[in-house]
């Protein structure tokens, strides 16, 4: 009987090497990369900014610029070599039997056509399909990837569909030919959780109907943990560790993926009894590596050999490839954080502590211009976006509440109408027992001084012309809480707790990496020392090292001045490690609020139970209940009546009559236990027997 001959890979590296030309030379961005994909395979390629993830992809379709080639190794796709083809082959081929889905979708789209034309362009070119052949296999595809009246979305131009949705054009135009390898850069990273979850299931779908091979980047292991069937991690521009998603997960031995691996932390774990550990330095420029082993300046099983000696990347007896002279002598479970990284020790806070600040019935709506006459005229119905509907809430002193929830929920509108960017359009905030619901012009200086706000993009809230120091300084000299003589020397006090140090006073933000210029941006924040500071998503564009350090920062300040916080980000795991209390926010309302680990738990709501259902983890073994959301967030203009979530609700169902109440009548608050308070008509001993949406796989 002949033995069965394994079908060849259908994309191969060997020893790929990609430079750069510039003036007076080259720079070679990656180095020595070798990995396979095969049919029916999802290779993963996760590592920090910098390590040259997308280089890679961009290589094996020539997408390198004018001055980027591949230097030397090889690049076979389905046994054909890539490395020199141009022209109508290589278009051909781009458009045929490979695709490439982008980060942001609108750099795939071409904003002046509609979609069905983008879309149906790809059969008719590549195909030579009739147009209306094409156009019916066009809705078919979206309609594959759950895009809700696909038939008219095929008629609408980009910028009339949500990100969530033109990201599934993309995916769809992608594999409108069935491509053998669809290569997928960070396509998830600006969607919402709930949103990802889809695209995620769609993705590991995609690869079983289609057979499709799929290499798959991104920086967040939680998305590798779920899509992935084999792992390559990068550092510096080369492959540093390659293998199962098992493996990789469960005992990775390379000392980078072990440290990347510590910096994440585990959904249902908090402050108090984890700890991040973030990696110290950064990831070297192309320009400046070291000539030994690359991770070596920052590792901490660092030895003369490795400085002196570039390992080679080698398969150890478990099957795993890694680049590292010690990997079978490293025990991760003996490691030990060095002073420089060790997060600070955080102690239970006291939610029964006296509120700093209280919130009741908050409300924040923006009239919406119509361009009627009737409307110029303003004899129209007025009509108001309701951001923010009724959000009531305490936050003892000292302690975190997070906010959790999909994009257009209010979460930002919420605290820019509690730092006054926003005009209250009704209720009450009182913050020190004053009253902020006023025009920040009209609020005394003394109050601005000791509620400050954080922002998610440092760019947006930096003086390109002023250096940091100049940047920091600013709010002590407005609020004079140091002499000025002394101004300097504080600054300086603020950049070292931030791990920044006195070199950087005379820098500009241009001169500052992503997660340099968050820092100051946290550090101008702290300089008034502020009692409440209110943080808007400040740590979601961060590498997980760099987040880790500026969640031990927060912590660390909170910890020495007792400081209090809102915290807004979209990763519930990062939420639920650095919050107290937290509240999760759907189409403007708080729908539950109560202590951490009570919203990790039963009895949820059903919102949060979907959230929760949809977060990735960075770990395989944990199983998760699949509980997707159909549907887009409704408009907030015309919110739905009764619940506002009952139009996606999966819970709804269980109460008589499929929940008619909750299309008629306001939810009551369920009070749970402990300030646990839940939105919902379900009642509370329905909620309390779900079953947790998370379970560790037992072996």
């Amino acid at each position: 009987m002949s033995e069965l001959v394994k079908a060849p890979p259908v994309l191969t590296l060997e020893d790929v090497a990609i430079a750069y030309k510039i003036r007076g030379g080259e720079i070679e961005a990656v180095q020595n990369v070798s990995f396979e994909i095969n049919r029916g395979e999802t290779h993963g390629i996760v590592g920090e900014s910098g390590c040259g993830k997308s280089t890679v992809a961009w290589a094996i379709v020539n997408f390198l610029g004018a001055n980027g080639y591949v230097k030397r190794g090889s690049i076979k796709f389905q046994g054909q070599e890539l490395v020199g083809v141009t022209g109508e082959e290589l278009r051909r081929l781009r458009g045929d039997q490979i695709a490439m889905v982008y980060q942001d979708p609108m750099q795939a789209l071409n904003p002046s056509m509609r979609l069905g034309d983008q879309m149906s362009e790809v059969l008719t070119v590549h195909r030579g399909m009739e147009q209306k052949e094409a156009e019916a296999r066009c809705i078919e595809m979206l309609e594959r990837v759950y895009m809700p009246d696909a038939a008219n979305v095929m008629r609408r131009y980009p910028h009339q569909i949500s990100g969530g949705q033109q990201q599934r054009v993309v995916i769809a135009t992608a594999l409108l030919n069935n491509p053998a390898l669809l290569i997928m850069d960070e396509p998830t990273t600006a969607l919402d959780v709930t949103v990802e979850a889809a695209v995620l299931d769609l993705i590991a779908e995609l690869r079983r109907d289609f057979d499709t091979a799929i290499m798959y980047i991104t920086h967040n292991l939680g998305v590798v943990a779920r899509v992935s069937t084999r792992v390559g991690v990068m550092y510096a521009g080369e492959m540093v560790e390659r293998g199962t998603v098992e493996q990789i997960y469960e005992a990775p031995q390379h000392p980078y993926t072990q440290g990347l691996l510590r910096c994440v932390p585990k959904l249902g774990s908090d402050k108090v009894s984890s700890m991040l550990y973030p990696i110290r330095g950064r990831v070297p420029p192309p320009n400046n590596r070291p000539t030994g082993c690359i991770y070596g300046p920052r590792c901490d099983y660092v030895q003369d050999r490795c400085r002196n000696e570039r390992p080679k990347l080698r398969q150890l007896p478990n099957g795993l490839w890694v680049r590292c002279h010690f990997a079978e002598d490293i025990n991760p479970g003996e490691w030990t954080p060095s002073e420089d990284i060790a997060p600070p020790v955080v102690g239970i806070r006291d939610l029964n502590a006296e509120p700093i600040l209280k919130v009741n019935n908050l409300k924040k709506y923006y009239e919406v211009k119509g361009t009627q006459l009737k409307d110029v005229l303003g004899l129209g119905e007025k009509r108001y976006v309701k951001a923010v509907e009724d959000a009531s809430f305490k936050i003892p002193e000292g302690t975190t509440l997070g906010v959790v929830g999909e994009s257009g929920c209010g979460k930002s509108t919420l605290i820019k109408t509690l730092i006054g960017l926003e005009d209250t359009t009704e209720g009450e905030a009182r913050f020190l027992g004053f009253d902020i619901t006023g025009p920040i012009s009209e609020r005394d200086q003394s109050l601005i001084q000791e509620l400050q706000m954080v922002f998610q993009n440092p760019d947006s809230t930096m003086n390109p012309s002023y250096t940091v120091g100049q940047q920091i300084a600013r709010p002590m000299q407005l609020f004079r809480t140091v002499p000025k003589a002394e101004i300097r020397a504080e600054v300086i006090k603020l950049l070292n707790s931030m791990r920044l140090g006195a070199n950087y006073y005379d820098r500009l933000p241009r001169q500052l990496s992503g997660g340099e210029k968050q820092r100051v941006g946290i550090a101008r924040a702290l300089a008034s020392h502020p009692d409440l500071v209110l943080c808007d998503e400040p740590v979601s564009a961060l590498d997980v090292s760099v987040q880790a350090a500026i969640l031990n920062l927060l912590l660390e300040i909170q910890q020495e001045f007792n400081t209090t916080m809102v915290f807004i980000a979209h990763d519930l795991s990062v939420v639920r490690f650095f919050s107290d209390q937290v509240a999760v926010m759907y189409l403007g309302q708080i729908m539950e609020i109560g202590p951490a680990e009570a919203i990790y738990t039963p009895p949820y709501h059903p919102y949060s139970e979907a959230l929760l259902s949809a977060v990735p983890i960075p770990d395989p073994t944990v199983q998760q209940k699949h509980i997707r959301l159909e549907g887009s967030v409704p408009s907030a203009i015309d919110p739905p009546s009764g619940c506002r979530f009952h139009t996606r609700c999966p819970r709804r169902k269980l109460l008589p009559d499929d929940g008619q109440i909750c299309v008629t009548d306001t939810p009551p608050w369920r009070e749970a236990a402990d300030g646990h308070r839940i939105f919902c008509h379900i009642p509370l001993e329905t909620l309390r027997s779900f079953d947790p949406v998370i379970s560790q796989e037992v072996s």
